[in-house]
């Protein structure tokens, strides 16, 4: 191969390596499955360091315009026989609760997929604009369906995931209304969790007399779960209050339900009103935080939790998408009980 490197010009000598490379693939003067020199012969041919071809291999590897073999070295890529899955996943937003399920997603799926992600913001308009680019770049599409409630957003949204094969589309976390067909999904079932996920941790015999809940008026299924709540609460003749921040009158044996607490200020100011008012946190009052991540261990001595399983959520995903067998399962619901109750 003519490399017509410039050692002398402007352009990085990397990337004229990355050009010369790609425009042999596309116009067919590198074959497809041709070995590349190794990167000592290559880097001596051209009198330049192995590191500037290790370089410059890296980013061809990363475009997928040659691959890798163990052993043999790199060989020009053929796009017919690509074995490399391509998944697409567009998150809502990317908070430590997405982290958790994208980590356990990506180990579960190996070094055999290529993963790019996007946030959508809750944005139609943006998901629109991310699948006018990447339709029909990707094998499989894994979107967190979380949009504005009210029915005209959602009709927009159930056109915008119709442009998805079924048999591409996973949906987590939610279970879209108005989808059908054979697609995937890993949801919460956000108001029989909180019932259920009350029911593992409150027994009949709890001294406390009042569960008060804080959480914010902008939460997007704050009503769904509040219904869950209440009808807990129902169900069991129990006083419960609705709150939009941490009350100053914290009483013996309260008990209280943060729905908003990942790193958030409620729940700092809530310890902090409950140690001004001479109160022991787990003893005299207690604190039940919604979402599991790692770092409720530390929070408080260990902050009690009732959560979606994220990583199951994550592995669930993952598993369809190997075995190319999409189903609709709940994810399970997890009490994690530590010293705040």
């Amino acid at each position: 191969m003519d490399w017509q490197i410039d050692l002398t010009g402007d352009v990085p000598i990397y990337k004229q390596i990355v050009s010369s490379i790609e425009i042999g693939a596309l116009n067919g003067s590198l074959q497809p499955r041709t070995q590349l020199p190794s990167m000592n012969v290559l880097a001596a041919d051209l009198g330049i360091s192995k590191e500037t071809v290790k370089k410059a291999y890296g980013v061809l590897v990363g475009k997928g315009i040659i691959v890798p073999m163990h052993g043999k070295g790199f060989f020009v890529a053929d796009p017919m026989s690509r074995t490399q899955r391509r998944v697409l996943v567009l998150f809502d937003k990317f908070s430590v609760y997405k982290q958790v399920l994208f980590n356990a997603f990506a180990a579960e799926l190996g070094p055999s997929s290529e993963i790019g992600i996007l946030c959508h913001n809750q944005s139609v308009d943006l998901l629109e604009h991310y699948l006018d680019v990447n339709l029909d770049r990707f094998d499989w599409y894994v979107v967190t369906p979380h949009f504005p409630l009210d029915p005209e957003t959602q009709k927009r949204v159930i056109k915008q995931l119709r442009r998805i094969p079924n048999r591409k589309l996973i949906l987590l976390d939610r279970l879209q209304p108005g989808m059908s067909g054979h697609f995937g999904t890993v949801y919460q079932d956000f108001e029989n969790d909180i019932y259920d996920g009350l029911t593992q941790i409150w027994s009949e015999e709890s001294p406390s007399r009042m569960l008060r809940v804080i959480t914010l008026p902008t939460s997007l299924y704050g009503a769904t779960i509040r219904r869950g709540i209440e009808r807990f609460c129902a169900d069991r003749q129990r006083p419960v209050e609705f709150l939009t921040a941490a009350p100053d009158d914290i009483r013996q044996r309260d008990t209280f339900l943060v729905l908003n607490s990942q790193l958030d200020a409620g729940l700092v100011d809530l310890a902090r009103n409950i140690r001004k008012s001479g109160l022991t946190i787990g003893q005299d009052v207690r604190i039940i935080s919604y979402n599991e991540y790692e770092m409720n261990e530390l929070i408080l001595g260990g902050l009690t939790t009732v959560s979606a399983d994220f990583p199951e959520m994550g592995r669930l995903a993952a598993g369809m998408i190997l075995s190319r067998q999409p189903a609709q399962i709940h994810c399970p619901f997890r009490l994690t009980r530590r010293s705040t109750f």
